[in-house]
């Protein structure tokens, strides 16, 4: 496949993305590649294929993280519950300098991002096949840790402090604001050795509405005992 068959709707949305953050061609050519492979398999892990929809709702809502200044060029990145990919899929193409784990618990899901990373040769990202929490090797040596539609903040901070290296950050994409669950997220944070720095509202698209990233800095240690064995963090939460 070749990025230059793309619709042409789709084709203008990524020359937008290259404008916007300054992306070469070989990286518009990767991601248009990850554009038509999605829309080639029905068996994708994710309805959104549709290479218009998706140059917004996977490549520009991914993409969009870079304007906070949160992630570096370099370093290792660790993207929680990868699903189809994103958004460290995106984010790997566009810093080629960073390695990344995408780290998904379902063989299935796996199977298709190693089909992406093949086909859009990138070669700075690797699919780990674990839980989250059993993934020893990742423990304290991340410095970001990305966490899309992946679950409730209390969940998703005590899945991330761990793997964590002090100093290190996080990143959540979250939608709506919701304010229970920003106070329970933020409880358990702060347990963890985590501070939330800033809630940052985003436009990754024209029409976008409701787009936050929930950006946390480590500045303590995680206590011992985490992380909880596996499911313990939905089951039951550190704070309710």
């Amino acid at each position: 496949m070749k990025s230059e068959w793309l619709p042409e709707p789709a084709a203008v949305k990524l020359d937008g993305l290259v404008e916007r953050y300054h992306l070469g061609e070989r990286q518009r050519t990767q991601l248009g590649e990850i554009l038509l492979a999605l829309a080639a398999d029905e068996r994708s892990p994710t309805t959104v294929r549709d290479p218009v929809q998706a140059a917004d709702v996977h490549l520009a809502d991914s993409l969009v993280a870079l304007e906070t200044g949160a992630i570096p060029s370099t370093h290792k990145i660790a993207d929680l519950g990868a699903g189809a990919g994103f958004p460290g899929l995106a984010l790997a193409v566009a810093l080629p300098a960073a390695e990344f784990w995408l780290v998904e618990s379902q063989a299935r899901k796996c199977a298709f991002i190693g089909g992406l990373l093949a086909l859009a040769e990138v070669s700075n990202a690797h699919v780990v096949w674990a839980r989250v929490e059993e993934w020893e090797e990742g423990e304290g040596s991340s410095d970001v840790v990305l966490a899309r539609a992946l679950a409730a903040p209390v969940v998703v901070v005590e899945y991330a402090a761990p793997l964590l290296r002090l100093g290190g950050t996080l990143i959540e994409w979250r939608g709506r604001r919701e304010s229970e669950a920003e106070r329970s997220g933020l409880a358990a944070a702060r347990l963890l050795g985590l501070e939330l720095v800033e809630i940052r509202h985003v436009q990754p698209y024209d029409g976008a509405r409701d787009h936050h990233l929930h950006i946390y800095v480590k500045d303590r240690e995680t206590p011992s005992g985490f992380p909880r064995r596996a499911g313990m963090a939905r089951k039951r939460p550190l704070v309710r």
